[in-house]
């Protein structure tokens, strides 16, 4: 049986640069070399393709030393046409070299120019088929304010929350801040289209709440202010139906806090200390079921392909949406993949799995 060539796409310019590595450095480690050639493809932080070096190692989580796509000097060469699949890359002097064909990409991107639907419509222009979800489920996921839209017109519960632009919080603030006012506090400023807590704020005082929103609009033209939901914070798995069957979810992880208000960047990726991370959590088979349920429901919800992990807040009586990952940390230890290894799947048989399912949404 012939070899499968899997283009590993991974870095990008958003602020989720560094995850987006760590995250590659793991499945270039666990996939399986008998059954698939890989080319890594680096995209730097200014958004230049770049062929990288097949090494794990060198994209390892270090808090003290994250890893980083830097200009190697190379460029890619995209196929020319959808009739071919033929990929080159130009070295540092400017010579062509061919790659050969590529099977189907992986693209192991987090937030904006890359989990948003921008780098998929690329995909979908050169007719790659390719890992995870579509242009509109990876667009609808990226925006909080669109995904909650779409999934409270679906009958699933997501906090309540407004949404606001800069200059409508200059030149309404009135306005503005009486509808943030009605939510309550403490309340939680999030920018709308970034990901791992990057620019989130939890607000305890009113007169936080400018320089929560400050912080949010560096990340983003527009911010959410939500109400801040109490209950535990509970996450799990989800992945496409093989053959147009049922959506699959995993076992739920649950997240406890130790030392940090809230689960933020510092807390997922650089102290180890500040939360713990438990999988599978329990919970009441009733409660599964429609903890499971209301998962496939949002997946479904937003045209979800591939994969995707729903954040829940669990209140004791009824399940809460957060938000939905299109592309989940996808390190081994990244709560994702130890749901499903919680479940009876390995990290590399995960891989595997949504391999067949990237190649089978082509077809």
């Amino acid at each position: 049986m012939s070899k499968l060539t899997v283009a590993i796409l991974f870095g990008g310019r958003s602020s989720e640069h560094t995850i987006s590595c760590a995250t590659a450095g793991g499945v270039l480690e666990a996939i399986d070399r008998e059954k698939y050639d890989v080319i890594p493809i680096g995209i730097t932080r200014a958004g230049a393709f770049t062929l990288e070096e097949d090494a794990y190692a060198k994209f390892v989580m270090d808090p003290a030393n994250m890893p980083e796509v830097r200009d190697n000097g190379t460029r890619i060469r995209w196929p020319e046409s959808a009739a071919t699949r033929e990929f080159r890359y130009e070295d540092a002097d400017g010579a062509i070299h061919s790659l050969g064909n590529v099977d189907l990409a992986f693209p192991i991107l987090h937030g904006p120019f890359g989990e948003d639907g921008t780098l998929q419509g690329l995909l979908e222009l050169v007719g790659l088929p390719y890992v995870g979800n579509g242009v509109l489920a990876s667009a609808l996921g990226m925006d909080k304010h669109f995904t909650k839209s779409v999934l409270a017109a679906a009958g699933v519960e997501v906090a309540p929350w407004v949404t606001v632009s800069p200059r409508q919080w200059s030149e309404q603030n009135e306005l503005w801040r009486g509808r943030a006012h009605s939510l309550g506090l403490p309340a939680f400023v999030k920018p709308a289209r970034a990901g791992s807590s990057v620019g989130v704020t939890k607000v305890s005082r009113w007169e936080d709440l400018d320089a929560a929103l400050e912080v949010a609009f560096a990340e983003d033209t527009k911010a959410i202010i939500e109400s801040a939901i109490s209950g535990r914070e509970i996450e799990c798995g989800v992945l496409s139906g093989r053959g147009g069957g049922p959506t699959r979810v995993s076992l739920p992880g649950e997240i406890v806090m130790t030392s940090r208000e809230f689960y933020d960047f510092d807390a997922k990726y650089l102290d180890d200390s500040a939360a713990q991370l438990i999988c599978p959590t329990e919970l009441q088979e009733g409660e599964l079921r429609e903890l499971q349920r209301i998962a496939a429901r949002a997946f479904e919800a937003i045209n979800g392909s591939g994969l995707a992990r729903i954040d829940f807040f669990f209140t004791g009586t009824e399940f809460i949406v957060n938000e939905i990952n299109t592309m989940p940390g996808f390190t081994p230890i990244s709560m994702f993949p130890k749901c499903w290894l919680a479940s009876g799947m390995s990290y590399p048989e995960l891989i595997d799995e949504l391999i067949t399912l990237g190649l089978e949404a082509a077809r």
